[in-house]
């Protein structure tokens, strides 16, 4: 365990409830815990407006096929080969596909795990646009001063988007095996006794900023301090007021906090939560160029910059899959996507005009299910749809 400058060493969690939390990614049990994060976390919503965008409808059989380790398979096979839960397919602006399973709905709001990243990221780009943040390349103590002499002195906000601050930061999911990443999340969202950014201030240094990348939500926790810091406001309220609402979405969403109410701060990095056809807009807002209909809610200029594949490279050798700020890029394409702990995704293709969503329940470390997830991701794109 590893305790902070005056944190406290006990916990107001029940001690049930902190056992939920520990096993809530076990696959046994997330086909449901994935939609029910607010019976385990203390949560904080960020409420719809009056105006709802509206998607129009053009409904398709799934008559395709993609191709997996040398087999084809019709698409409907990947909803039980890979854990699905919901599926969503807008085609040139319109829903073509929409499925609900293992007593899910319309009204099931489901956990983001690193798709919140992606989110972040736009929130950022609005924050730009609104001049809380003077420019991306600013260093992250000018919001954060307490983070001077730490691992992320010297770090610019453009090096966390992409990853690459150079601190010493292992990202693993074995919380059961001791670790920097097992103890933030035990102390952190198990027993709320300890912000998850606050671990920024123990970490050091083993890259020089900007030379290597490592995934890690640390990275991303520290850019919502950021925007907390820059805007004034809590994430959630931001996020209300300048992306949420804006934007038509048809239901609230909500971020698991970590701690209880008055205390906790969002986990931004991986704790957001909504209905399919929401995470659908947000897709669709960004393969719009930030347009929700037609309103303007992000700057076109921070969806190509933060979503291009021309600067990116793979982020390890032979892989499909560059990082640009807190998205994925597709080598080859133009595609990009949020991916998300055991099977969250919204694949975002400009080339065919397609939107994506896939939410899942992959058994922890099932890494043939982001495969096969990616290819039929991609097989959806080339349909026609019709």
């Amino acid at each position: 365990m590893v305790l902070l400058t005056g944190a406290p060493a006990w916990s107001a969690v029940p001690a049930a409830l902190q056992d939920v939390r520990r096993h809530m990614l076990d696959s046994d049990v997330n086909a449901l815990t994935f939609h029910e994060m607010d019976q385990i976390f203390d949560v904080r919503r960020v409420p719809a407006g009056s105006a709802t965008w509206r998607l129009p409808r053009a409904n398709a059989p799934m008559d395709f096929t993609y191709q997996f380790d040398g087999k084809t398979y019709p698409a409907e096979a990947v909803l039980d080969r890979t854990y699905t839960n919901a599926l969503l397919i807008i085609k040139h602006g319109a829903i073509v596909t929409e499925i609900y399973r293992n007593k899910t709905s319309a009204n099931s709001h489901f956990i983001s795990f690193s798709m919140a990243k992606s989110i972040t990221s736009i929130l950022i780009g609005l924050a730009i646009a609104d001049h809380h943040i003077h420019s991306i390349d600013d260093p992250i103590t000018r919001y954060i001063p307490e983070l001077k002499g730490t691992g992320y002195d010297g770090v610019t906000i453009r090096q966390a988007l992409r990853m690459r601050s150079g601190v010493d930061y292992d990202e693993r999911y074995d919380f059961s095996h001791p670790s920097l990443a097992a103890a933030m999340f035990e102390d952190s969202l198990v027993e709320n006794k300890i912000r998850f950014a606050a671990f920024a201030k123990i970490v050091n240094r083993a890259y020089p900023p900007g030379e290597h990348f490592n995934y890690s939500t640390l990275e991303t926790a520290v850019l919502g301090w950021v925007l907390e810091r820059a805007t004034g406001q809590s994430i959630s309220a931001y996020m209300d007021e300048r992306l949420w609402n804006p934007a038509g979405m048809e239901s609230y969403g909500f971020w698991i906090m970590d701690g209880a109410p008055g205390i906790g701060r969002e986990f931004n990095g991986a704790g957001f939560n909504a209905v399919l056809r929401d995470y659908g807009r947000l897709g669709l807002m960004m393969l719009q160029d930030g347009r929700a209909g037609n309103r303007q809610v992000v700057p076109a200029a921070w969806v190509q910059e933060s979503t291009s594949a021309r600067n990116t490279t793979p982020v390890e050798p032979g892989s499909p899959l560059g990082y640009q700020y807190q998205w994925w890029t597709i080598a080859g394409t133009d595609a990009y996507t949020a991916i998300g702990l055991q099977g969250q995704f919204i694949f975002v293709d400009p080339d065919t005009d397609t939107v994506v969503v896939k939410l899942s329940y992959f058994p922890p470390g099932n890494l043939d299910a982001v495969r096969e997830s990616l290819a039929f991701l991609r097989a959806a794109c080339g349909w026609n749809g019709r």
